[in-house]
């Protein structure tokens, strides 16, 4: 049995040559092009020594390059490895020298990022080449990508997935949830270097012949233009996306079918309100980039259930077992929050030179994913929170999550993260950090109406005894809330209280 993820573009170029690909601009790529793009990179990578195995790190925009380059790697058996274009020359040359790279493609305007511990290749690869004739098969359990974590902790690690892995995933997900067929037309905000916007986006809307067009670079009113004019059927976004989707109505509405949101926790009054607003289903999911990535999600084959981010998709199971417990899997019944463990046809092959953080999360045959949650009697997974982010206040737990979907329901608040700060009684206690909405003036009066708000809502020990004030959030690529930041700023206010500053500085939206 053989097996490439290059034949999911391969395929497409055979089924429907003269479709549009990718719309970037002005410019239409077709099927049969951005196929023959990708073996022409192929040729000039195998022209630099590239063959099976090699990795070749991606950095790179999203633009029609970024397909060329990565299936023209995967055509050759060699293995992409993405790079988040947002990194310093320090970053990702740890990860060009982690990853074991023998070549980085970039892009003109990125080339002064790029460190020169690797062959970098630029404008050879937007050079005319004899593309090579097809893409070498693969075995199933040959590594196929790296894909590197946004290191909440530690140095970011890079998982690696399989031929496999991804093949399957994308041929379980574009039937559902995603259910796409080859009339959508997708709008591609997300980064192509994260798995979201890369498999669940490309190579999901890939496989099914439909088109993506790209955006390099997200803003909530050229999206609406951008989905207005191409007809786009399906958006897939973070939370933060669909808040500034919300804010920039008067630019239009776009007629679309449905929207995936995914990477962060989506508030039901967000999700609701984008429903009322667009007119089309919000469908909420889970997924890891150690899962390929998708894990659970709402799908059109039962009943959505906010709140929740869905059922497991097929081949793959969900179970709860006891966070405390080391070295070994102790599953949980229904109903008790614990641990969310995954197993099936998703699960990465290890973390790659990382044997002992490997052997840390693969474990009984199940991955552990950091994080907390609660299955239902019918198998809807509820999310809780990070097992590293829970505040024990008083000896009890306080799961910030469920917080902060309290907290967002007040009419002055746009966004909340809720994280513990250090106590002396009660070991930890619970900060609220707000960004107000427009019109909302930050201030003790509005800190208080939140305490009070909270303290009507939730048990003594759970609502938040302090509250701060910041104009946006440090975001990851994912479009996760950077909680790191927060609890450094907040020791770094603590620790300057005597020096007459009392809030946090607004400009951390800005990191």
């Amino acid at each position: 049995m053989t097996v490439s993820v290059a034949a999911i573009l391969a395929e497409s170029a055979g089924r429907r040559p003269e479709h549009p690909a990718i719309v970037s601009g002005a410019e239409r790529v077709t099927y049969r092009e951005l196929w023959r793009r990708a073996r022409s990179c192929a040729a000039v990578l195998r022209a630099h020594d590239v063959g099976p195995g090699d990795r070749v790190a991606l950095l790179l925009p999203n633009t029609p390059h970024f397909a060329a380059v990565y299936f023209g790697a995967l055509a050759l058996g060699a293995v992409p490895v993405p790079v988040n274009v947002l990194l310093r020359t320090a970053e990702i040359a740890y990860v060009l020298e982690d990853s074991g790279a023998v070549a980085l493609a970039t892009d003109p305007s990125l080339v002064g990022s790029a460190p020169r511990t690797v062959e970098v290749l630029c404008e050879e690869l937007l050079a005319p080449a004899e593309p090579i004739d097809s893409y070498l098969p693969r075995e199933p359990g040959d590594l196929a990508l790296v894909l590197y974590t946004s290191g909440t902790t530690g140095r970011p690690k890079g998982a690696m997935l399989s031929h496999l892995n991804v093949v399957l995933n994308v041929g379980t997900t574009v039937r559902s949830p995603f259910d796409f067929g080859p009339d959508d037309v997708l709008l591609g905000a997300l980064p192509l270097f994260h798995t979201f916007g890369q498999v669940c986006g490309m190579l999901t809307c890939f496989a099914a012949s439909a088109t993506m067009v790209l955006m390099p670079r997200f803003d909530g009113p050229e999206a609406i233009r951008l989905m207005i004019a191409h007809g786009c059927t399906v958006f897939m976004g973070v939370p933060t996306m669909y808040l500034a989707l919300l804010d920039a109505t008067a630019s239009g509405r776009p007629k679309l079918d449905r929207v995936f949101s995914g990477g962060a926790a989506l508030p039901v009054e967000v999700l609701e309100d984008v429903e009322r607003t667009f007119g089309c289903r919000v469908y909420e999911g889970y997924g890891l980039t150690e899962t390929s990535p998708v894990v659970a999600y709402n799908q059109k084959a039962w009943p959505s259930r906010p709140g929740t981010v869905g059922k497991p998709i097929w081949g793959v199971r969900v179970a709860i077992a006891r966070p405390e417990v080391e070295g070994r899997i102790e599953l949980l019944p229904a109903g008790e929050p614990g641990e969310v463990v995954i197993s099936g046809h998703n699960v990465m092959l290890g973390y790659l030179n990382r044997p002992e953080a490997t052997a840390e999360v693969l474990v009984d045959g199940w991955l552990r994913s950091g994080d907390v949650g609660v299955l239902d009697d019918e198998g809807y997974l509820r999310l809780v929170d990070r097992k590293k982010d829970v505040v024990v206040r008083g000896g009890y737990k306080v799961y910030p999550r469920e917080v902060e979907q309290v907290l967002v329901g007040h009419p002055k608040i746009a966004q909340v993260a809720v994280i513990g700060v250090p106590h002396e009684r009660h070991g930890e206690e619970v900060c609220a950090v707000v960004v107000p909405r427009s019109g909302a003036a930050p201030g003790a009066e509005l800190a208080q109406e939140l305490v009070t708000w909270g303290k009507e809502r939730l048990a003594a020990y759970k609502y938040p005894r302090r509250v701060e004030f910041v104009t946006g959030f440090p975001l990851g690529s994912s479009g996760k809330v950077l909680k790191r930041e927060l609890y450094r700023a907040v020791a770094a206010l603590d620790e300057s209280a005597a020096s007459g500053r009392h809030h946090l500085p607004p400009h951390l939206s800005e990191q």
